[in-house]
């Protein structure tokens, strides 16, 4: 059975990325996500790890959290040894990405529903080595010959 990490930061993308559960089930997957109060109830349901919540309000915490979260994500790659990696962003899920993309691991990347005219910053960055890239709107498929519409996934 392949091996699948759903990876994404807390909040509005993970929400995203569990409306992708139905694929759960067909992999032996991980997901991966920040710890914080309510990710953590999440471990009853699904199988799941974390990365270091890294608030951007505080500059010191952050830098501190990017820093333990790229060898969370080097950790994680080696141990579970995914062979795809989805991700629908933001910055925790493009730095599992870029890693996994170091490792040879494939890179599907679904940009946020809320993206309609630009991509966001994880997207833009990710957009360039991704193997599949997909957007939620046809408008922004034609912005970027790479993106994929394949209608509203979410």
């Amino acid at each position: 059975m392949k091996k699948v990490i759903f990876a994404s930061s807390s909040g509005g993308h993970l929400s995203e990325l569990l409306k992708l559960e139905k694929l759960f089930n067909e992999y032996n997957y991980l997901i991966v996500t920040e710890k914080t109060d309510i990710t953590v109830r999440l471990a009853k349901k699904y199988n799941i790890d974390y990365f270091k919540y890294g608030p951007s309000r505080n500059i010191f915490k952050y830098i501190f959290s990017l820093l333990c979260n790229i060898f969370i994500s080097i950790k994680i790659i080696l141990k579970f040894k995914p062979d795809t990696i989805i991700s629908t962003g933001a910055q925790v899920g493009g730095i599992m990405c870029f890693f996994g993309k170091i490792f040879g691991k494939k890179i599907i990347y679904i940009e946020s529903l809320a993206k309609v005219k630009s991509l966001s910053m994880t997207g833009k960055i990710v957009y360039l080595f991704a193997n599949k890239f997909y957007v939620q709107w046809e408008s922004l498929a034609k912005l970027y010959d790479k993106a994929e519409y394949l209608g509203r996934l979410m």
